[in-house]
């Protein structure tokens, strides 16, 4: 480990992925990046919450599936969703008979579950780990802001949280793609409180983790084909490159936000664009990894941001502190770190 980048030794293998959406996933451009889209938000169910564990769900079955595994053949799943509790994760997979590890990170989950998974595989820990992260838009409006019938106005900074789930499974394989290295990162707070412009208050944090990863590793941007922030959004994306901008890097050419490729802006009415857990993993899982397995991407650094706040601490007035963790994933599983770095003294 150097600074707070770890360097997977084995460069454990991403062998299937699968993502399934709602219908305004399924409305937009991204459509054909979804295994399945779904037109009922409720998933057949009695509520929106029961339908978001059907959804997560069914995307942990079809990544099964497409990889030809058994729910016997994985180790451990790390998983999380937005919900309190992560509710929509535990009862989606509780008849799985798993080996489960929940985690949360708000929307940054499906880097942290990709971390993890990554980090039992390098260690001999376990042969394959699955890691998947879900959102649904009607149960995160119910949570965070107001019931649907509301009416409430969203503002122009405002993100539509997707209703998808995006799931992987990291084997110690040698399949593409691989994870090569990941940035842990830190949590970062500038002071945004309105939670309404999430983009603003989580883009410094994606700066600081892929700064950080640059630093760690000594690689240069132009080395990767995309550098994919998670759901920062219109707001979050320019505030990002004006970040990097000021450092003397042009990241406008190379940086990707989830949150503005999930939807059309001139046919959806998104504002400033996608959010939620399920937005960065369906994107990873959907459209990134399997362009990475073809060749046409060798390399992408995938960091994915969090919002780390809930409507308690909010009406008290609280800043949104957020977290962004960035994992290195490449067509090419190169060759083991011929040192062991040592942390940084700080």
């Amino acid at each position: 480990m150097k600074g707070c980048t770890v360097f997977f030794g084995t460069s454990p293998a991403i062998i299937s992925s699968a993502s399934v959406g709602g219908k305004m996933e399924g409305d937009g451009p991204m459509s054909a990046c979804f295994d399945k889209i779904n037109e009922d938000p409720f998933f057949s169910c009695e509520t929106f919450e029961q339908g978001e564990s059907k959804l997560l769900k069914e995307t942990v079955l079809k990544a099964l599936e497409k990889g030809s595994l058994a729910t016997g053949s994985i180790d451990v799943m790390f998983g999380g969703d937005l919900l309190d509790q992560c509710v929509g994760t535990t009862y989606g997979v509780r008849e799985l008979d798993i080996p489960f590890l929940g985690i949360y990170g708000a929307c940054s989950t499906v880097t942290e579950g990709v971390l993890l998974a990554s980090l039992f595989i390098d260690g001999g820990y376990a042969k394959r780990a699955l890691a998947v992260t879900s959102s649904h838009f009607c149960a995160a409006e119910r949570q965070y802001r107001f019931p649907l019938n509301y009416g409430g106005q969203r503002t122009p900074t405002s993100q539509y949280t997707a209703t998808a789930a995006g799931a992987l499974v990291v084997s110690a394989e040698r399949l593409p793609p691989y994870v090569r290295a990941a940035t842990v990162g830190r949590i970062v707070d500038m002071g945004v409180k309105d939670a309404a412009n999430m983009g603003a208050a989580m883009a410094p944090a994606a700066y600081t983790s892929i700064k950080q990863f640059f630093e760690d590793t000594e690689l240069k941007p132009e080395m990767f084909d995309a550098i994919v922030t998670g759901d920062l959004g219109k707001v979050g994306s320019r505030v990002l490159c004006e970040l990097f901008s000021r450092d003397g890097i042009d990241l406008t050419t190379l940086h990707r936000d989830c949150g503005t490729m999930l939807y059309s802006f001139e046919e959806q009415d998104v504002h400033a664009g996608g959010s939620g857990a399920g937005c960065a993993a369906s994107m990873l899982c959907g459209y990134f990894i399997p362009r990475l397995r073809s060749g046409e991407f060798r390399n992408i650094l995938f960091a994915a941001t969090g919002a780390l706040l809930n409507p308690t601490v909010s009406a008290q007035g609280e800043s949104i502190p957020a977290i962004s963790h960035a994992v290195w994933i490449s067509s090419d599983p190169g060759t083991a770190p011929d040192i062991r770095f040592s942390r940084k003294e700080r």
